[in-house]
C-alpha cells in the first residue's frame, strides 16, 4: 500500500490489547500489545498504537497516526492525522497535581496539530498547541505553543529553525533540499508557497 493511502478493513487488536466499550478504533488501525483504550476514545482509520499504549476517556487521535510504544495519552490531549508520537512521549493533562485532590475538572487541552512529528521521550506540557507538521526534538520539554513547522529542541523546548512537510530541516532560504518544497514566513510560523 502506498504511503498516505486510506487503511480499509476492519481493526487489528491483539489479544492482550483493551478497547473499552464505547471506544471506537477505525478501519485498518493496529493495536498491539497491552494497549487499553479508555470509552469514548476515537482512534482514526490506519493509525498504529504500539506496545503498551494508554488512551485516555475522550481522547481523539487522527487517521494515519503513529503512537509508538509505551505512550500514555490522556485525557484533553488531541493529536491530529498523520502524526509521528515518538516512543515514551509523556502528555500531561494538570500543571499542579495532587495525589490527595481531584482537579478533573481543570484539565487543560492539549492539541498537536496534522503531520506534526513528537520525538523519543520528549514531554509535552498540557494546555499548549503544536502546530501542523511542527518536529519536536527528542528529550525536548515543550512548555509553551510551537508554531506550524517549526523545530524546537532542549529543555525548555526553544525554536531553533524550521521543518519541510517531508520532514527535513529547512536551510536559512527555507527552500527544502530533499522535496524542493518552498515556504514563506508568516504569523502563524511558516507556509508552503504553492506552484
Amino acid at each position: 500500500m502506498s504511503e498516505g493511502a486510506a487503511e480499509s478493513g476492519p481493526p487489528t487488536v491483539h489479544p492482550t490489547a483493551v478497547i473499552d466499550e464505547g471506544a471506537r478504533v477505525g478501519d485498518g488501525a493496529v493495536v498491539w500489545h497491552f494497549c487499553h483504550v479508555m470509552p469514548e476514545a476515537d482512534i482514526g482509520a490506519g493509525c498504529s498504537l504500539g506496545q503498551n499504549v494508554f488512551v485516555g476517556r475522550g481522547v481523539r487521535i487522527g487517521a494515519g497516526s503513529k503512537i509508538q510504544n509505551n505512550v500514555s495519552v490522556y485525557s484533553g490531549v488531541e493529536i491530529g492525522e498523520r502524526c509521528f508520537v515518538g516512543p515514551s512521549v509523556v502528555f500531561t493533562n494538570v500543571k499542579t497535581p495532587r495525589a490527595e485532590v481531584r482537579r478533573r475538572h481543570l484539565y487543560e487541552p492539549t492539541k498537536v496539530g496534522d503531520g506534526a512529528s513528537l520525538g523519543a521521550n520528549a514531554t509535552i506540557m498540557c494546555g499548549v498547541t503544536i502546530g501542523d507538521y511542527a518536529l519536536i526534538g527528542a528529550g525536548a520539554v515543550v512548555t509553551h505553543d510551537v508554531l506550524a513547522n517549526q523545530l524546537v529542541v532542549g529543555v525548555p523546548a526553544r525554536p531553533t529553525g524550521w521543518a519541510c512537510r517531508c520532514g527535513a530541516v529547512l536551510p536559512g532560504r527555507l527552500v527544502c533540499s530533499d522535496c524542493g518544497r518552498s515556504y514563506r514566513k508568516d504569523r502563524d510560523g511558516i507556509s508552503e508557497i504553492q506552484p
